[in-house]
This record gives C-alpha cells, sequence and structure tokens, in this order.
C-alpha cells in the first residue's frame, strides 16, 4: 500500500471515531467501503500507524508530512495522552499560539468607540448598530443568492473557476453556527445557512464571501481541479479537521472577505442589503470590522487560559464578554466551541490562519492565487512573514 493510501486511511478511520472529523472525502471509494465495513481502529493504533507513516515520508512530501503529524497528534490525544493545549495546536496545525495582549483589545475598543454610532456603552451601542441590520428571515436567502451572483463574478474575473462548478445554498436548524460549507467533490459545494441565528448586513456579506467565493468553495473546486484531477494527487481528496489544510483553508476564507468587500464590490452588495430593508452603510460596516479585528485574538486567549491557566468556564465567559465585546449567549457558544475536544485546537486557524496568509499575500494576487490552487504549506506561509509562530 502506498504512502497516500496510508494517509487516506488514517484520516478515514480517525473519522469513524468522532463524527465530523473529516470535513469532506471525494476520494477512491473501495477505501471509504472498507473503512465503513471495518471496526473502529483503537486510536492508540492509529497514532502508531501516523508515526511509522510519517517516519516513511522523505522531504520531498513536505505537505503530507505535515499531514500526517496533524493527523498522529490527534490521534495521540484521542488516545487518552497527555499532550499539553499548546503542544496540541502545534502538532496539529504547525503554529504555537501565543497569548494576546489585552493592552491590543483596549485600543481596538477605543477605535470601536470612535466610529459606533450613538450612545451609551460600548457593548450596547454595538449590540444596537448590530440588530438595526438584522436581514428579514423571509429574505436571507434571496439575498445570499445575490451576494454570490456578485462575488462569483468578480473570482471569475480575478482568478477563473474551474468549469462545471457550482453552489448550492439550504437553510437548516438546530446549527451552532450561521452558515457551513459542504464540499460534495464533483465541484459542487452545498452552503447551509442556519435561519435559528439572526444574521446581520455585514455578517451576510462575510459568510457568502468565507464560504463560496472567493473562500472554501473556490479552494476546494480548484485544487480537485488542478491537484486531484489534473496531478492525480489523491491526498488532497480528504480533509481531515485536525490539521494545518483547515488552518490554511481558514486563513484562505478569511482573507478572502478582506480581499473583495471593499470599494465598489462593497456598494454593490449594500445595494442588495438595502434592497431587502437592511439600512447598510458600507463605509461605517467597514470601519467596525476593521476597528474589531483585534478582538478575533480573544477566544484564542481564552482557550490558553482554560487549558493551560486553569480558569473556570464562567471567567472565560466574563474574559470574552468584557474584551470582545459580545452578549453573554454568543460568549458561551464560543467558550463551549474551545472546550469541546474535537475543536477547542481548531480556534486557532481563524487568526492565525488569516495572519499566515495575508503575509504571504502582501496584496499580491497571484499569490492568492497560489493558495487557492497549490499546496502551500504552513512552513512557506511562516516562512513569509518571517518565521513567527
Amino acid at each position: 500500500m502506498d504512502a497516500v493510501e496510508r494517509y487516506l486511511l488514517l484520516g478515514l478511520r480517525l473519522g469513524r471515531h468522532v463524527d465530523g472529523l473529516v470535513d469532506f472525502y471525494y476520494g477512491p471509494e473501495h477505501l471509504s467501503l472498507l473503512v465503513r465495513d471495518e471496526p473502529p481502529v483503537d486510536p492508540g493504533e492509529l497514532a502508531e500507524e501516523g508515526a511509522s507513516l510519517l517516519g516513511s515520508l522523505d522531504g520531498g512530501h513536505a505537505w503530507m508530512r505535515d499531514q500526517v503529524a496533524g493527523l498522529a497528534t490527534y490521534a495521540g490525544v484521542l488516545a487518552g495522552n497527555e499532550v499539553p493545549y499548546s503542544d496540541e495546536v502545534e502538532g496539529c496545525y504547525g503554529v504555537r499560539p501565543e497569548y494576546v495582549a489585552e493592552d491590543e483589545f483596549a485600543a481596538a475598543q477605543v477605535e470601536l468607540d470612535k466610529v459606533l454610532p450613538g450612545d451609551g456603552s460600548l457593548a450596547a451601542r454595538y449590540d444596537a448598530w448590530r440588530e438595526a441590520q438584522r436581514v428579514p428571515a423571509d429574505s436571507l436567502v434571496g439575498a445570499f443568492d445575490r451576494c454570490l451572483a456578485v462575488l462569483r463574478a468578480l473570482t471569475v474575473e480575478r482568478f477563473g473557476l474551474p468549469e462545471g462548478e457550482s453552489c448550492t445554498v439550504e437553510t437548516v436548524h438546530a446549527e451552532p453556527w450561521l452558515a457551513f460549507n459542504y464540499y460534495l467533490g464533483g465541484l459542487r459545494s452545498r452552503i447551509a445557512i442556519n435561519v435559528d441565528l439572526p444574521i446581520f448586513g455585514h455578517e451576510l456579506l462575510l459568510l457568502a464571501a468565507h464560504e463560496a467565493y472567493p473562500g472554501h468553495h473556490t479552494e476546494h473546486a480548484w485544487k480537485e481541479q488542478r491537484l486531484v484531477r489534473d496531478e492525480g494527487r489523491l491526498e488532497e481528496s480528504i480533509a481531515p479537521i485536525p490539521t494545518p489544510q483547515a488552518l490554511v483553508a481558514e486563513g484562505i476564507a478569511t482573507l478572502s472577505c478582506d480581499l473583495f468587500l471593499v470599494g465598489e464590490t462593497l456598494d454593490e452588495l449594500g445595494e442588495i442589503l438595502r434592497s431587502v430593508g437592511v439600512p447598510y452603510d458600507g463605509e461605517e460596516s467597514l470601519a467596525v470590522m476593521r476597528a474589531r479585528e483585534p478582538f478575533e485574538a480573544v477566544a484564542p486567549n481564552a482557550a490558553l487560559m482554560l487549558h493551560e491557566s486553569g480558569v473556570s468556564e464562567e471567567s472565560a465567559v466574563a474574559y470574552i464578554r468584557r474584551w470582545a465585546l459580545m452578549t453573554e449567549p454568543r460568549a458561551r457558544r464560543a467558550v463551549s466551541f474551545v472546550t469541546d475536544p474535537t475543536w477547542r485546537a481548531y480556534a486557532a486557524t481563524y487568526r492565525d490562519g488569516k495572519r499566515l496568509c495575508a503575509g504571504f499575500v502582501d496584496g499580491d494576487h497571484d499569490r492568492f492565487r497560489r493558495l487557492l490552487t497549490e499546496q502551500v504549506t504552513v512552513g512557506e506561509l511562516l516562512g513569509a512573514v518571517g518565521g513567527g509562530g
């Protein structure tokens, strides 16, 4: 059995233990059927298989070595090995988490205070500002589809899209997230929108760029076309959550918003929101979002506090509410995310993924195209930003 098959089996077998651990798989069917029909393999054995596979890969397999290291780390955690939280994050994603000083959040709150309208406390003004831009539930899918059309046209213009790609949109209930991209293979995605949770003006635009164009769907479709179909790199046909592949994917998706939600495109998308009754001001929204960017480090800070400093969950909720200006329900969801055994290390992918991908791209659309179409390693991203972890 070759190294790629061993890697695919390792990911699929780990996925038997945790629902959702494999984000997507469209590789050889005989492997998925084999794993489906066999008894679950003990996580300890999977950790040993990961270590064995890692030892068999030479320096020419840098991307897959990183992937296998992530799976081996997670298998060890699943087997009950005592792995310090920072080691778990670094082992899975290739980046060691760093605590961000609260001075940065305080400075961001000062900036936010300058751009938010209204009177009263900063948290109350932010909540009121968001609530005023709630997208009507009966207009949500229609507005989202129209935003996708605008962003897709811009993606075609700047980066192209493989022939035959497509996205469909559906509504769901009883999920903890606002939206999710289910990549189906065959250059297709299904984007689910949770209609139980309110979605606000600029948030809808962020979701459309993040989940579809030029975010998750665009990356997955291009890599299926270029890497799997054209080059036969079957290792790209699986996306296990606890690996550097996820950090790069989230980096691409979050950076997508910065690249596209500006200028004339933002004006055009704003018209869509205003047409469904949302009093959207693009310039003001962009200023608010940029002022809030440092808050992306608050939840990862809370994760470090919970897992390494031993603070209580209630203290973590209070910390997030204070520094990220979240409502209590949203703060509790954030704490739930960073304490979930499957997702607790994943908190690093959003902030560090964006930081590293932004440093790599540095405003160059050709380098963003590389992220969409090539196997760029975390080591390459770290090198582009000076090697910081």
